[in-house]
């Protein structure tokens, strides 16, 4: 099975790899169009600022090849919010896989801390990346900015407010926690993805 991760301008790309390598994938790091379109699995993962991400792809005609591929993607962190219709980070233009709208926290409590950093639980559907899990297990967050939850909705946390922790449409799954960063439970949602 051939498992690509796509190398663009977005950091923690790396511990991504390393997280795969423990569960025994060994995936290839590539910006190369044909590789990624020939892949049996594609992650986008990173994290990064969206507008100039979103030029960055524009610009390597990653943005259309990403919205066409028919294999099974995975995006993580910033890749799942650019998988989105919009981003108020930077007012980007996404690229639209998914209905729902990326929005900045605004907590009305000062105490509420921005970003929203740190382990929080997850509400799922039991079904795709979470078949196998308990209820409402851990994973580990670090964002300033949320998928509204919407039509594509499989998983949510609360922190402020109700928002997608997960996203799934067709071939296109997309979590915004940090699945290589979650432990064991997101180890499982790693293996998961690989056996869908």
């Amino acid at each position: 099975m051939k498992v690509v991760i796509i190398k663009y301008n977005a950091g923690n790309i790396f511990s991504v790899d390393y997280a795969l390598k423990r569960i025994g994938v060994e995936a290839e790091i590539t910006g190369d169009i044909e590789k990624i379109k020939s892949a049996d699995k594609v992650i986008f993962p990173g994290v990064g600022e969206a507008s100039t991400t979103m030029a960055y792809l524009r610009e390597h005609k990653l943005d259309e090849v990403i919205c066409n591929l028919k294999q099974p993607v995975l995006g993580i962190c910033i890749g799942m919010q650019l998988l989105c219709a919009s981003s108020e980070e930077g007012n980007a233009k996404c690229l639209g896989v998914f209905d729902e709208k990326v929005l900045r926290f605004a907590p009305q409590d000062p105490t509420i801390k921005v970003p929203h950093m740190g382990w929080n639980t997850i509400s799922h559907n039991g079904e795709g990346l979470f078949k196998g899990l308990p209820e409402n297990p851990y994973v580990y967050y670090v964002h300033s900015f949320y998928a509204t939850v919407g039509n594509d909705t499989v998983a949510t946390t609360d922190y402020v407010h109700p928002f997608s922790a997960s996203l799934n449409k067709g071939n296109f799954y997309a979590v915004q926690f940090h699945p290589e960063k979650s432990g064991e439970i997101g180890e499982k949602i790693l293996k998961n993805f690989i056996e869908l």
